[in-house]
């Protein structure tokens, strides 16, 4: 069974972004680089919301923010046939989820966080978190975990201090 990671980078507050999507508070490191070239080789889909795949597309100026990755967008409100290089998928998340995690492939990376996310969590299809976790308290910003109606475990699995001072975890959730 392909195996769903959820993760990123974010401040010791708990924020992906500022209010506003900036993430110029971000220190990157080639010690961060290597986790993620890494972790990119075990993946081939990509799962996102509406706002996460608005904020990546224009980060790639209009180009497919992930070109050579299955990608799938869940969205109440884009027009499925609108959007080239990405599936927008209108229905439940869970169900879409659960299917694809029983299908052949590599395992699948969940992006941003918001409704989606909480939505995988509440329904136990999250395996593992993955932190770059930056010494900086934004104080205000886009939350990277929302609130859920019950309590998550998680087992360590890594971690690794960078020499810019930010902290890598990454956790596998127990069922």
């Amino acid at each position: 069974m392909r195996k769903v990671t959820f993760g990123g980078a974010n401040s010791l507050d708990n924020f992906l972004a500022r209010k506003d999507d900036a993430v110029d508070w971000l220190l990157w490191c080639d010690e961060a680089a290597a986790v993620m070239s890494a972790y990119w080789k075990t993946i081939d889909t990509i799962l996102m919301g509406r706002k996460t795949y608005e904020v990546a597309l224009h980060h790639s100026k209009g180009k497919s923010p992930y070109p050579g990755m299955q990608s799938y967008v869940f969205s109440k409100t884009l027009p499925p046939e609108s959007h080239r290089d990405v599936t927008v998928v209108p229905g439940d998340a869970s169900d879409f989820v659960r299917r694809l995690k029983n299908e052949p492939g590599k395992d699948i990376c969940l992006m941003g966080g918001g409704k989606l996310a909480n939505s995988l969590f509440e329904a136990g299809l999250v395996d593992e978190i993955g932190l770059n976790i930056h010494p900086v308290l934004l104080g205000s910003g886009i939350p990277l975990f929302h609130a859920t109606s019950r309590q998550i475990n998680l087992e360590l699995l890594e971690s690794n201090t960078f020499k810019n001072g930010c902290v890598f975890v990454r956790y596998r959730v127990k069922p």
